[in-house]
């Protein structure tokens, strides 16, 4: 029985796509507000966060589930690390340590693995098919946001292995609704999923303290302000 996994990822978190989107940094950011120390902390946050997805998919590869959709030139823990050599200097593992959101996250990453692997899957389309379909969008924030040259702070947003994005991502999409499981699981991997926005926005939000003592809070609220605006790929996936 197939289970159009990737379609239903897709229409049950819509909502959580919209909510994580709408944070407040998350909102400053798109909009080309980007402040160094608070985006420092998110690469910080996101390398403890990959090290603990890719350390659990490389201890799970050989699961049913997870093998089908584990691809180690999705990796982003090296980028990261170049990025923050690139924010903190050489001795960036003395200065980096998981915020309480970061710490929350990579436990439940640890605790998944441990008692139900196959919600590795719901992690793994969260951060990676995110970083595919607004990488270079994101990139170029980062760097006109901070003033950044080509090849500074950015790696995190380059995926050297996998040549085409576009082909990768429909391969990715396939391999997930060709996954061994059935109905009850799906749903557990969307509610999973699910959790995964609320992790990434707890993130987000413990960052705006940083941005509104570096832009104002006047102005911070000006950026935040409800109203329509184009959908970028900040934190999640397609």
């Amino acid at each position: 029985m197939s289970i159009n996994l990737a379609t239903k990822l897709r229409e049950g978190t819509k909502k959580s796509h919209t909510m994580a989107e709408n944070v407040g940094f998350v909102k400053c950011f798109l909009k080309g507000v980007v402040e160094k120390t608070s985006y420092r902390k998110l690469v910080g946050n996101l390398y403890f966060v990959y090290s603990a997805i890719e350390e659990e998919m490389e201890r799970q590869k050989q699961h049913p589930v997870v093998s089908k959709i584990y691809f180690s030139e999705l990796n982003r823990k090296q980028s990261l690390e170049q990025d923050l050599f690139y924010y903190y200097g050489a001795n960036w593992r003395e200065q980096v340590a998981p915020s309480a959101a970061a710490k929350a996250y990579v436990q439940r990453i640890h605790e998944i693995s441990a008692s139900a692997p196959e919600l590795l899957v719901a992690h793994s389309y969260t951060r990676y098919l995110g970083d595919l379909s607004g990488g270079q969008i994101l990139k170029g924030i980062a760097q006109r946001g901070m003033n950044l040259s080509e090849g500074e702070g950015t790696a995190f947003y380059e995926f050297q292995d996998i040549p085409d994005e576009k082909e990768f991502k429909a391969n990715y999409r396939q391999a997930m609704n060709e996954l061994p499981i059935d109905e009850a699981t799906a749903e557990r991997i969307v509610d999973e999923a699910n959790a995964a926005f609320g992790m990434n926005m707890k993130m987000f939000m413990e960052l705006e303290g940083n941005l509104i003592k570096a832009v104002g809070q006047m102005l911070f609220n000006t950026l935040t302000r409800k109203r329509g605006g184009a959908s970028t790929e900040l934190a999640t996936a397609d």
